[in-house]
């Protein structure tokens, strides 16, 4: 295992991480054996930003007597009332979540304490105005958080965040098919020798880029894309990737320390940790995403933000992905869920006037995306 410096915090961590979600349908015996898989892999971080109050204890008790041993990102904001995760901005009832958290955990501090889940401009000012930051500096200076982060999908509130000052690391969603572009200078059918993709989103890269300036580290979630990026059928990109190419253009990014990856069992450790012993020619993301057939952006949406405007204002992209993650498991997610109900409009607000469909350069029947995702996600 390969460790690196995440930002200005003083922390080394693993580039190979262990994100919490799938162990909450976990017994305590199966938690352990994961966590067991990852320690013994080189493993060191560990992220929870579950509030179910299972889960917490058996990964608090996983780790119990190796407590020392781990890097552990514990959210703020993340709590469990009438038996629900619910995401607040109430400072006693993140206070309340957070010291059940260190309990369950079996410890008096965590090493990256991070604000939960931010995504829009009116919750940052809230977190601002309404005493979590506050809050948040508080721990700090008390020592039950030793450097203060925020998770965020949204590359606007990122950079607020890192501008502020205060935080100190990033959970941000990587992978390609969130950064990279399809051409925009000819929307048409392009030239078959044209490149497919024309680089990066640029706000996206600039952020990757101030967070290198800043010291500010990123730790990276989405890293598969739900598991889209594995599946040619599903990737935007009409062809799979591999889980160590995935790794591999996530921790090329500026700033990224450590990709926090999600397993099942402890079967799925080795695969993913194959990543560091991977040569140069299995790494190769870019080789692979410059052979995508042509044909196989046409109908799937790339989240390229070309349907805008709307004019009931649907973030139709964000809609677009948060749909393709709930459709990409059995069972919706709850923090897809959570995602999707934390926009301001739904899905369920389409007028079917259908102007997003002549602007989509690959065809993406968007009304009837929103349709069902209205059904599936409410």
């Amino acid at each position: 295992m390969n460790y690196r410096k995440l930002g200005n915090t003083g922390l080394t961590v693993s580039e190979i991480a262990l994100g919490g979600e799938w162990l909450e349908r976990k017994s305590a015996e199966q938690v352990k054996a994961v966590v067991d898989a990852c320690r013994a892999a080189g493993i060191n971080t560990i992220d929870c930003f579950m509030s179910e109050p299972n889960v917490r204890s058996n990964i608090g008790n996983a780790i119990k007597g190796e407590r020392e041993k781990w890097i552990i990102q514990g959210h703020v904001g993340s709590a469990w009332k009438d038996g629900q995760y619910v995401r607040t901005r109430k400072v006693e009832e993140a206070k309340i979540a957070f010291q059940d958290l260190l309990d369950r955990f079996h410890t008096d501090y965590m090493d990256l304490g991070m604000i939960h889940f931010v995504d829009r401009l009116d919750d940052w000012q809230d977190v601002l105005d309404g005493g979590l930051m506050d809050y948040m500096i508080e721990l700090k200076n008390s020592g039950a958080i030793r450097h203060i982060g925020l998770s965020t999908h949204s590359p606007d509130i990122a950079r607020l965040a890192v501008e502020h000052g205060v935080v100190e690391v990033l959970l941000f969603s990587i992978n390609p098919g969130y950064d990279l572009l399809p051409s925009v200078e000819n929307v048409g059918l392009p030239d078959e020798n044209a490149p497919i993709l024309r680089g990066m989103d640029e706000k996206r890269a600039d952020l990757y880029r101030l967070c290198a300036e800043r010291g500010v580290g990123i730790t990276v979630m989405k890293c598969f894309g739900g598991g889209r990026l594995l599946d040619a059928k599903r990737s935007p990109f009409g062809i799979a990737l591999t889980p160590v190419q995935c790794i591999h253009y996530c921790l090329t990014r500026p700033a990224v320390a450590t990709v926090m990856l999600g397993f099942d069992n402890p079967a799925e450790v080795p695969a993913s940790i194959a990543y560091e012993t991977a040569t140069d020619a299995e790494k190769d993301y870019a080789s692979v995403l410059s052979l995508s057939p042509r044909e196989t952006y046409y109908g799937a949406c790339t989240y390229c933000g070309h349907c805008k405007p709307c004019p009931v204002n649907i973030d139709i992209a964000m809609v677009n992905k948060l749909y393709d993650l709930a459709t990409a498991q059995s069972d919706v997610p709850a923090t897809v869920r959570e995602h999707y109900n934390a926009l301001e409009i739904k899905a369920s607000a389409c007028l079917a006037c259908g102007k997003c469909e002549t602007r989509c350069p690959f065809h993406v029947r968007v009304v009837e995306r929103m349709k069902r995702t209205a059904e599936l996600l409410g």
